[in-house]
């Protein structure tokens, strides 16, 4: 019959092969206060740039924020704002949330058309028809230059 004794040295001499493997690859114990401090550092680092995520999100100053934002996006901005649902079983908040306009300043009637709102931004149809008057126009312009630009080269100015 084997001794227990002979089996816990051969465990001993198991942990010796792996602190030495740990020291060896830069994880024994005189490494230890380095990888506190990397520790450390590594919290501070995440810790600060959560907060500055958290207020760029989250920005008292809607001017000022760390991240440009692009024409497009400021011009649909009104789109996209965070809306305060009221919630469903309050019927009050329900109806006057559907009274203001629900979602973007729009109202479904019966029927199921929408509604605009006579404080709403704008008139979506009308905007429709501006913007297809503006490609319209700048389809004009390209042409009409375009010709110029031939007649020029074909003179020789060009």
């Amino acid at each position: 019959m084997v001794r227990k004794s002979y089996r816990a040295a051969e465990t001993v001499a198991r942990s010796l092969t792996a602190e030495k493997y740990l020291k060896k690859i830069g994880l024994g114990k005189e490494d230890y206060y380095f990888w506190k401090q990397i520790g450390k550092t590594l919290l501070c680092t995440y810790t600060v740039f959560g907060a500055v995520w958290l207020y760029n999100e989250t920005s008292p100053l809607g001017w000022w924020t760390l991240k440009p934002v692009p024409k497009e996006e400021k011009e649909l901005a009104h789109l996209y704002q965070r809306i305060n649902y009221p919630y469903p079983g309050d019927e009050e908040a329900m109806t006057d949330f559907i009274a203001k306009g629900g979602m973007i300043g729009t109202m479904v009637s019966a029927k199921g058309t929408i509604e605009m709102d006579s404080s709403g931004p704008m008139n979506y149809q009308k905007q429709l028809q501006k913007d297809k008057l503006d490609q319209e126009a700048l389809k004009l312009w390209l042409r009409m230059k375009n010709e110029v630009v031939q007649e020029l080269q074909g003179k020789g100015y060009v």
